[in-house]
């Protein structure tokens, strides 16, 4: 079995997802290739909560140019998890 840590990169933090959280849903950024039943094993075991639902979403490259030359950044994946109604939040602004 693949390490927890290693299938969930960051927590994707913006305005948008800032609404969500009042929701209990939170938006990490994951490994492209988890599937939902990892991601959501993985987010239990890292913060001792209880998911409901993980929907995910794989973000297509974009082109990027540094002057004359031109590229892509890479593709990922983000997954929306929710939380139970009787789990504590995630805190990740704890030391703001």
């Amino acid at each position: 079995m693949k390490d927890p840590r290693d299938i969930i990169k960051r927590p994707v933090i913006t305005e948008r997802t800032s609404d969500l959280m009042a929701l209990k849903k939170y938006v990490f950024e994951v490994d492209i290739r988890a599937n939902k039943t990892e991601i959501k094993s993985a987010i239990e075991q890292i913060f001792k909560v209880k998911v409901t639902s993980v929907h995910t979403l794989r973000m297509p490259q974009k082109p990027k140019r540094y002057g004359k030359h031109s590229g892509f950044r890479p593709e990922w994946k983000k997954a929306i998890v929710a939380l139970s109604a009787e789990s504590k939040e995630l805190e990740f602004f704890e030391t703001v």
